[in-house]
């Protein structure tokens, strides 16, 4: 049953155009007592009436009027209530900090042109990966989630490849962690102001997916093992992934990457309002 007591959590939320040619809204929320989702429509008469900031997600909203289906996990909202705004994400500070410890990560390689390549790329594109998230509503998804990210991939990565009697090769290893996702600063937009992250439209027209870019960054400066290893981090092709690990004869190097990968995406800063609770 409704009530306007009930407190959701935005997961995502974007803008379309309906056939008629107006905007309509699509919410998806999540009650924060019972974990279900309810997906939402807001007409464009509804979206005008707030200001951009009340969609961002992590936002805590109530619903005070809707119309609802059957199964009250579809409704119509004409009328929603902001009950505490979340963080846009990484303060600019916090930015800096990340952004220190990954340069120290790349100073680490001992491969000089893998260090340096990498090194190079990172000051080109310093104010991309500062703010870039690591996805729109999967996980890190906030201003500088991808740095967060990308650190926790490493640090899976050196806790766990000594230990193998299989050895892999480092410095590889590290910059196919580093780079794994590098073709995010330009899939996603995210506004600095409201934390609202959507897809680059110019960055899918050009390029299939962040994949493959990094697999062709690091394939045209002639690194084709860590270009192999960030083809498979998404394991099969149709979640992504250019080689899939499904298939026979795939060198051992190219699961890892993929591993640690999962491990920071199922189980490091979800999201905005795990960044709060964290801070909290």
């Amino acid at each position: 049953m409704f009530s306007t007591e009930v407190i959701y959590e935005i997961v995502s939320f974007s803008i379309g155009d309906t056939k008629a040619g107006t905007k309509m809204g699509k919410l998806q929320l999540k009650n924060t007592e019972d974990k279900s989702v309810l997906n939402c429509i807001l007409w464009e008469e509804t979206l005008n009436r707030y200001d951009i900031k009340v969609f961002r997600i992590g936002n805590l909203v109530k619903i005070v009027t809707a119309s609802f289906n059957e199964k009250f996990n579809n409704c119509l909202i004409t009328t929603l209530a902001l009950v505490k705004e979340a963080k846009t994400g990484l303060e600019p500070q916090e930015r800096e900090v990340e952004f220190a410890k990954l340069l120290d990560v790349i100073n680490e390689i001992k491969d000089e042109k893998i260090q340096q390549f990498i090194s190079k790329y990172f000051m080109e594109h310093a104010d991309e990966i500062k703010i870039a998230p690591a996805a729109k509503v999967m996980h890190h998804n906030y201003i500088g989630g991808l740095m967060v990210h990308t650190l926790e991939v490493v640090y899976f990565a050196k806790l766990n490849m000594e230990h193998f009697y299989y050895k892999l090769k480092r410095d590889e290893v590290i910059a196919a962690c580093i780079l794994h996702d590098i073709g995010k600063i330009f899939e996603y937009d995210v506004n600095l102001e409201d934390g609202i992250i959507e897809y680059n439209e110019t960055f899918q027209k050009d390029w299939i997916s962040h994949t493959q870019y990094g697999y062709c960054l690091c394939m045209n400066a002639g690194f084709t093992n860590i270009a192999k290893m960030i083809a498979a981090h998404h394991g099969r092709t149709e979640w992504g992934a250019i080689i899939d690990l499904g298939d026979k004869a795939i060198e051992n190097d190219l699961y890892f990457v993929n591993i640690v990968d999962n491990l920071s995406a199922k189980f490091g800063k979800i999201n905005v309002s795990m960044l709060e609770k964290k801070e909290g």
